[in-house]
This record gives C-alpha cells, sequence and structure tokens, in this order.
C-alpha cells in the first residue's frame, strides 16, 4: 500500500472519532435534560467581576434540594458543582458588557453570587433566574432560608 492511503485512513479514522465525541456530547446534553425535572443553559464563573475570562458553559439540573451544574463540552456524568439552597446566596443581577457578552449565551444576565462551591457569577436567562429564585426561597418548612440579598 502506498504512504498516501495509510494518510487517507488516518484521516477517515480521526474524522470518525471527532463525529462520535460530538454525538456523545449531543446525547448526554439530551439525556440530562430528560432525566432533570428543570433543565436550563447556565454559565459559571469562578472570578470576580466583569471580564470574559473564567466562563464556563454548562447545564444546571434542579434535584430536589440541590442544584447541580454539567459542563457543557464535558462526558462526565458527575455534576462538577452542586448548589444547596442554604450555601447559594444571590447578591443581584447585571447586564454582560464588554468581551463578556461572547463569553455567555445571548439574552443571559449575570448574577454575582456567593457559594461553597467557590463559583462568583452565574449566568443564566432572566426566567430562569426567577425559577431560580423561587426554588431558593421555597425552601421545605422548619428551613430558614433566605439567601435573596
Amino acid at each position: 500500500m502506498a504512504v498516501w492511503w495509510w494518510l487517507v485512513d488516518s484521516l477517515a479514522v480521526f474524522v470518525g472519532l471527532i463525529v462520535l465525541l460530538v454525538v456523545c456530547l449531543l446525547v448526554r446534553r439530551r439525556l440530562l435534560a430528560r432525566l432533570g425535572r428543570g433543565t436550563f443553559d447556565m454559565s459559571t464563573n469562578r472570578r470576580d467581576g466583569a471580564g470574559p475570562k473564567g466562563w464556563a458553559l454548562g447545564v444546571a439540573v434542579y434535584r430536589g434540594s440541590r442544584l447541580e451544574w454539567y459542563r457543557t463540552f464535558s462526558l462526565s456524568w458527575r455534576p462538577r458543582y452542586q448548589f444547596t439552597r442554604t450555601s447559594l446566596e444571590i447578591e443581584g443581577r447585571r447586564d454582560p458588557g464588554g468581551a463578556e457578552v461572547f463569553a455567555v449565551h445571548a439574552g443571559h444576565v449575570i448574577v454575582p453570587c456567593e457559594s461553597a462551591t467557590g463559583v462568583r457569577q452565574l449566568a443564566l436567562h432572566p426566567r430562569a433566574l426567577t425559577g431560580l429564585l423561587a426554588w431558593i426561597e421555597s425552601s421545605p418548612p422548619g428551613q430558614s432560608v433566605n439567601n435573596v440579598l
């Protein structure tokens, strides 16, 4: 066999692996959306202040008294962050500015927060923010949770 046939075969295998990876990411996203009661797009950032650095796109899923966050571009079935009602404090909201507009999903607002996970900012759609605030404030009886500042 000629050397160029090996190159063509190697390229075909490489393209096939890339397509398989993309299909796996799409299937994972669909299964996460179906398994959770409430699933929405949410980006996280462990840095303070405005700026495009540090943002990671992901999907958040409500699971009882936890909010689980999964990275979009990961094959892991474990959540990267788990927020509980008692450990998540919302501190206002702002619109993305400058290059930050390109780092988060279109139409999302940025919410500065405090949490045990070290996440300092969340970016989510205003309707999802309304749901998140309602989830935080609607704790079960006996738990005094009011972390919306």
